[in-house]
């Protein structure tokens, strides 16, 4: 099993990642030397003790109780070159026998079509299990699945060609025309998708939307999703939350000291 997070509106994949990786204890196994993202460097983001390991931009862990290899991505893609980081990517995820990639990512709550949040926080989804992107299993959770998926729309079919190879990406027939409908196949997580798929993996796309901002339940929010999904129960996880979860040490400063409250 892997998962990764993509690039998107908040780095809640990011923060979700982050979130399963300290939980779960996970061991950095690797990293990834890729020549479409661009390069940092950061401090270890889990512990609070200085081990001399460096945050890198695309790192490797291994969680062997819970059967489970961990992507984390810290940094952006180049760009106009994320299907080729997506297409070495599920390069990997084949080699190493994976038959099931995970997708965390997040949406801009700005072009939400349906807004209800009577019932809190919503989950969506995406599966190559069936061809129109549905999954009987998400489905019976009460997930939706993505209504901005449509195979058959011209952005999402040639993102599937090339994802598959038949097509150079350099010869776009759309990009001096994009529509609204072109938004979505043109996010990251929509180049993971495709390019997993294409690979012949199974691949579910874990999505949320939200605004930028203050955005650690969202975090919470995808993470439990993910373990829902891949039938883990944090309550087993090494956290101190009481709930299972293990706060990553680098989230102690993600946003600032809280205001003053004494200006209100």
């Amino acid at each position: 099993m892997l998962k990764k997070p993509a690039l998107s509106i908040g780095n809640v994949g990011q923060l979700a990642m982050d979130l399963m990786v300290s939980s779960t204890r996970a061991e950095r196994i690797g990293f990834f030397d890729d020549p479409f993202l661009l390069p940092c460097v950061g401090n270890d983001a889990y512990g609070p003790q200085p081990q001399g390991q460096l945050a890198l931009p695309l790192e490797a862990y291994d969680s062997s109780s819970n059967a489970l290899t961990l992507v984390q991505l810290r940094s952006p893609v180049v760009k106009g070159k994320m299907v080729e980081f997506a297409k070495n990517l599920a390069d990997f995820a084949a080699a190493t026998g994976k038959k099931h990639a995970v997708v965390l990512s997040s949406l801009d709550f700005g072009r939400c079509r349906n807004i209800d949040m009577s019932s809190g926080l919503q989950t969506y989804y995406l599966s190559s299990t069936n061809s129109d992107g549905t999954d009987d299993y998400c489905e019976q959770i009460g997930w939706k699945r993505l209504q901005e998926y449509n195979p058959t729309q011209r952005c999402w079919k040639y993102l599937g060609t090339l994802a598959e190879g038949n097509a150079m990406q350099d010869n776009n027939p759309f990009e001096d025309e994009l529509e609204e409908e072109d938004y979505y196949p043109s996010l990251p997580f929509a180049a993971l998708f495709s390019c997993f798929k294409a690979k012949g993996l199974k691949v579910t796309c874990l999505l949320c939307y939200c605004s930028e901002g203050d955005n650690i339940q969202d975090a919470f929010h995808l993470a439990e999703a993910a373990c829902k999904l891949l039938g883990l129960s944090p309550s087993n996880f090494h956290g101190n939350e009481g709930n299972g979860w293990l706060i990553p040490y680098s989230w102690k400063t993600v946003y600032g000291l809280p205001p003053d409250m004494s200006i209100f």
